[in-house]
This record gives structure tokens, C-alpha cells and sequence, in this order.
């Protein structure tokens, strides 16, 4: 599925909102990249199709009717976001500003009904009619990219995340917010130096971090959930790879630490022996001032879960093999008519036997010749191939 979202400035109270909703955005735009244009034309998702994406069907404790109420809530949140958009001008496209928008609108919501035996009604199902909001004419508009007026920006989106979120929001919801952060960086599984100020800002909000410096206890409780939620991305497959020179042994998490310990137990109690016998031990305190520490400390890059590797390995062939494409076009574009005729002549071909090798007319390719219109697309690929041009 892809994703793309991308605002100078979002307005909302979004602390107040369910970290769940976060995923509805995702699959709204999962959506929005496969229609032409998403900030005119709707798409439908219902019910059971969230509930699927997210892994609600597991949730065996919940009736239909608390599902379905809880789905619709989650559904509504992505709306009440607003965005607002005032963009410099970036190569060939110009500035653009947007005025305070939603990211997205909810159009309508079907309510589907069975009647038991008895007249009664009970809601079994809802279908959500969905369109993008303004936005998405400047950053998911395929036909204007084409002729550089405008961005098509998407990724991807492994259901998996989904359903991780779903199931560590309640208990690590500082992991949540960090994994669905870390989805939107663009290099992820790359070396790319992220700080632990950053982290902690996406995974546990400003003000937080602000006290933790005011505060010796705010401090201690900070730095003990982060280090959990990191050990949590971890578990889930994402593994930080720690700065050595800012983040060394000395501050990192003690699970990060006990990542060289042996598997084998002899090999495990030497280990300890040896670690023993030092001066600076493993399960030593952390030093003095590791909050300040921290605060300079960077992560080089998270190491991606296998399954994530081969989605981006295959969403990067499939962005190369786009830009290939616009570069063939772009330079088959430049091929005029009279480029056309000369190559033809030099290889002493008439306009008709031109014509046949292509299938075409002679009529069509006396129009060529004389520049009345312009060859695009796979014809252009086609003469380049016939006459050797534009290679």
C-alpha cells in the first residue's frame, strides 16, 4: 500500500486524538495513490476492510456493535486534522500556498442494518465514502508531476505495521508513535544520524522532555521508558544501530548491552568473569550526567525487519524503473520532425515503407515530418528504435 502526506503545518489538538487514528490516515492514503485524482474522485473502505487492516478481528472480547462504533470513531479522527500549506518553489514547480483544509473528508456513512425475527433492526456494517482533501493536488497528482507542475510522492506501507501498532498502542505507545514516525522517513534502514531529543520528542511529546530537564525524577521515569520502547522496536524487528562516539556502551540500554552475551553457558559465565574483572562493568549504574549525555546521543539508523527490506528493495526498483521511464520520455520528446526525416533519408527509406515497418499510415507520417503534431509515448519508443534516434 502506498502513503504520502506531507504539510507545513498541521492544526489540531493531536495529543487528544487516538494513536490508532494515525493508521486510518495510512490506509486513507493507501487509497487515495491508486485513484487519479484523490482530491476530486471518492473511494469506499468499510468495515470489515478496517477492521481486517488492523487487526481487529482478533479482538475476540469485543461485540459487533462495540467494533463497529470503535471502527466509525477511528474512521471520523483523520478528518478533524487540518492542514495548512505554503510551499517554496522547488526546480521546475512553483510556490504554492494552501489555506487551513482537512486532510481528509468523510463524504458519507452507510449504515447497514438486519432485522431479526422478532422486526428488530441491528447495525451489522458501515461503508465509508472518502475523499482527499486539497492537499493531495499538489502531492499525489500523477498527470501534473508528468508535465512538472506538481509532486507525486507515495510509499509503502507493510499491513504488518498495522497490526503492530495495533497490538503495543496501549502498553508502548511511545513505540507506536516512533514506529509510524520512522515509516514516514524517507531513507529509513539507511544511514541517516536521528538524536535522541528527536525520538523523544515524536514518541513522548515536547513538554515531556522539557520537564525531564527541570527534573531529576521526571528524568529517571523518561529515561527508562524510552529505553523500554526502543527495546520494544527492537523485538519488532527494528534495531538501532548506537552512535559510538555520542551513544557508547556506557549509556546505552542494558538490553543493548547484553546483546553480546553468549548463548552457550560456559561461554556465558566466562563472559561474566571477564566482565567482572573490569573496572567499568556491564551492569554498572549509568555515569553521571547521562541525561546530558543522551541529549547529544544519535542512533545511526534503524535495521530494518527482512520483510520491510524486501517491500523498499522493490518499491526502490519500481521508483527507478518510473524515473528511467520519464527520462526515455523526456528525451524522445526532444526528437522533431525533422530529426525524423533525416534519419529516414539516411537509411533510404520512403515515407511509406517508414510507415509500414510502424504500422502506421504515410498520411501519419507526413504529419510528423512537416511538425503539424508531436509523437508520444510508446511511438516515440517506437521510431527510436526504427531509426536509431534519441539513444
Amino acid at each position: 500500500m502506498g502513503y504520502s502526506s506531507k504539510n507545513d503545518d498541521l492544526i489540531t489538538d493531536i495529543p487528544a486524538m487516538d494513536i490508532r487514528a494515525a493508521c486510518m490516515h495510512l490506509i486513507y492514503a493507501a487509497h487515495a495513490t491508486v485513484i487519479d485524482q484523490p482530491w476530486e474522485q471518492e473511494f469506499a473502505i468499510d468495515d470489515q476492510q478496517i477492521e481486517r487492516y488492523l487487526g481487529l478481528e482478533k479482538r475476540k472480547d469485543l461485540s459487533k456493535a462495540t467494533k463497529l462504533s470503535l471502527i466509525k470513531n477511528l474512521a471520523q479522527q483523520p478528518c478533524n486534522i487540518t492542514t495548512t500549506i505554503d510551499w517554496p518553489q522547488q526546480g521546475r514547480i512553483n510556490a504554492f500556498s494552501l489555506p487551513e483544509s482537512p486532510l481528509w473528508h468523510i463524504l458519507e456513512i452507510q449504515h447497514h442494518f438486519s432485522e431479526d425475527s422478532t422486526g428488530c433492526k441491528h447495525l451489522v456494517g458501515l461503508t465509508f465514502r472518502v475523499k482527499a482533501g486539497l492537499w493531495a493536488k499538489y502531492f499525489l497528482n500523477k498527470e501534473d508531476c508528468k508535465q512538472g507542475k506538481a509532486f507525486y510522492q507515495y510509499g509503502i506501507l507493510p499491513q504488518s505495521i498495522l497490526t503492530t501498532v495495533m497490538s503495543i498502542w496501549q502498553q508502548h505507545e511511545g513505540t507506536a508513535r516512533m514506529l509510524l514516525w520512522l515509516l514516514f522517513k524517507t531513507k529509513m534502514g539507511r544511514e541517516q544520524r536521528l538524536t535522541v531529543p528527536t525520538l523523544m520528542r515524536v514518541a513522548y511529546g515536547e513538554q515531556k522532555v522539557i520537564r525531564a530537564s527541570s527534573s531529576r525524577d521526571e528524568r529517571k521515569r523518561l529515561i527508562k521508558t524510552f529505553e523500554s520502547d526502543l527495546e520494544v522496536l527492537n523485538h519488532y524487528g527494528l534495531k538501532p544501530e548506537f552512535d559510538p562516539e555520542t551513544y557508547p556502551q556506557e549509556i546505552q540500554p542494558m538490553w543493548a548491552k547484553l546483546a553480546a552475551l553468549p548463548d552457550d553457558g560456559e561461554e556465558a559465565l566466562d563472559f561474566w568473569i571477564d566482565d567482572g574483572s573490569k573496572n567499568t562493568r556491564l551492569t554498572d549504574n549509568g555515569p553521571r550526567g547521562k541525561w546530558n549525555m543522551l541529549l547529544n546521543a544519535r542512533i545511526l539508523w534503524f535495521k530494518l525487519p527482512e520483510e520491510w527490506d524486501k517491500h523498499l528493495a522493490d518499491f526502490e526498483k519500481q521508483k527507478l524503473r518510473y524515473s528511467n521511464k520519464r527520462k526515455r520520455t523526456k528525451k524522445l520528446a526532444a526528437i522533431c520532425g525533422e530529426q525524423i526525416m533525416t534519419a529516414r533519408k539516411s537509411q533510404q527509406l520512403s515515407q511509406r515503407q517508414l510507415a509500414t515497418m510502424l504500422g502506421k499510415s504515410q498520411s501519419w507520417i507526413r504529419d510528423i515530418e512537416s511538425g503539424r503534431f508531436q509523437v508520444k509515448g510508446e511511438d516515440q519508443m517506437l521510431l527510436q528504435n526504427v531509426l536509431g534516434l534519441g539513444g
